[in-house]
């Protein structure tokens, strides 16, 4: 097939605009779920696509699916995309960039008149982050069958505001069945979140895999005490007892190397004062690794420091795993068409696996689907920070019509 080029200052214009919505004074992105500004980004997305002949379905969790006809459109469709919702302070790539190179996928077939006998679209998934209503990627697990319709819309924030109720109140409580159609492939641009490209020099990510991930929640309870009267030899200290398993947490992940990865995100001290013997403290621990039995392990190690910490200092324990997605091998077929493309860009290029959750890892358990990684900026992401180039991001999405195009006449 010729090479077709997509439009890079088109596609990088884009990003800059979509920036905007919830854009920060250090240069990122806040636009958690299912916010006023991510009923912006969402508005101005669906605007687009119409603007490129697309016709808009939107389904029960909010998820959003631009469809360009095929010329035989009753064929499943080959459908791109990724999320538009960010960390706190998140940046103008994560994410977003997946969803804006499948339009600019669209938007190039048209330029060019060009059909595809499948059908195509671009899409965005509902909170992948997981940032403001936990677990992450809860709507592309809703389509996917992970998760049911009630546990989705029940998701609540710290406020107690459900996904359902805030899905309605944006506007974006659609009409449509969650899941239950099928897709001819999926696949997913994305940054890599890491240094790996960057170190290496290589342009493009032919992701093969995706790490597992084990998510929980802890909650200590102690005995809140004045800090002064009270004998260090009485104390049941909550927050002695995270710190000391956040620093086990460490541990845990040191000790599976060379791909573990673990972290504790979240923390919330009770009553929080300068003067008073924390009580209770709440946080999360983040497990991940490549290797389901290796992930076992680490969930094992984690279940009996906390024990042993809890009965040491006489604490109370609140201990759950609140979600647990295994590692994903990604579409031989898919994975193919990707490292053929950017081989026949003359794209410098590596296999590689994700060390971050996509909507991608959800929907490859009811579509053959792949991703196509680029570097970002010293492997920043999930900060005000992160960076792409335009040229890097460009190639990124040349690959992704190349490999979305195949498949589509396939």
């Amino acid at each position: 097939m010729q090479k077709t080029m997509i439009n890079q200052q088109r596609l990088w214009q884009s990003l800059m605009d979509m920036g905007e919505i919830g854009g920060t004074e250090k240069g990122g992105v806040c636009r958690l779920a299912l916010t006023d500004l991510d009923k912006q980004a969402r508005d101005l997305f669906v605007q687009w696509c119409k603007d490129a002949g697309c016709t808009i379905r939107i389904d029960k969790m909010g998820n959003i699916f631009a469809h360009r006809a095929g010329l035989d459109d009753s064929l499943p469709p080959v459908v791109m995309g990724s999320h538009l919702d960010t960390q706190p302070t998140g940046g103008k790539f994560d994410g977003i960039y997946g969803v804006l190179a499948g339009l600019e996928v669209i938007r190039t077939l048209n330029d060019k008149g060009m059909e595809t006998r499948a059908p195509i679209e671009a899409s965005v998934w509902t909170n992948e982050e997981g940032s403001r209503f936990p677990p992450a990627m809860v709507a592309s697990g809703v389509f996917a069958g992970v998760f049911e319709l009630d546990y989705g819309l029940s998701r609540a924030d710290l406020d107690g505001k459900t996904m359902g109720q805030e899905l309605e109140r944006i506007g974006y409580n659609g009409p449509d069945d969650v899941g239950g159609r099928p897709f001819k492939a999926f696949f997913e641009a994305h940054i890599e979140q890491g240094p790996i490209l960057e170190d290496e020099k290589k342009q493009i990510g032919v992701v093969t895999d995706a790490q597992g991930q084990r998510w929980y929640e802890i909650t200590l309870t102690g005995q809140e005490s004045h800090a002064g009267p009270t004998p260090m030899s009485r104390r049941r200290d909550a927050l002695v007892g995270a710190a000391r398993l956040i620093d086990q947490v460490n541990k845990i992940g040191l000790a599976h190397q060379p791909n573990a990865c673990a972290t504790v995100g979240l923390l919330q001290v009770f009553p929080n004062s300068r003067n008073v013997i924390p009580g209770q403290v709440f946080f999360t621990v983040d497990f991940r690794h490549p290797d389901a039995d290796v992930l076992a392990k680490m969930d094992q190690a984690l279940r009996e420091t906390a024990d042993s910490v809890t009965t040491e200092l006489g604490l109370e324990m609140a201990f759950e795993q609140i979600w647990y997605s295994p590692p994903v091998p990604f579409d031989t077929d898919c994975v193919a068409l990707v490292r053929q493309a950017a081989t026949d860009f003359g794209y410098s290029h590596r296999d590689i696996v994700s060390g971050a959750g996509h909507d991608a890892c959800y929907i490859s358990r009811v579509a053959p689907t792949a991703m196509v990684f680029v570097p970002c900026e010293n492997g920043i992401s999930h900060n005000e920070a992160e960076n792409a180039t335009p040229e890097d991001l460009a190639a990124g999405c040349n690959v992704l019509f190349q490999a979305v195009v195949e498949r589509a006449n396939s």
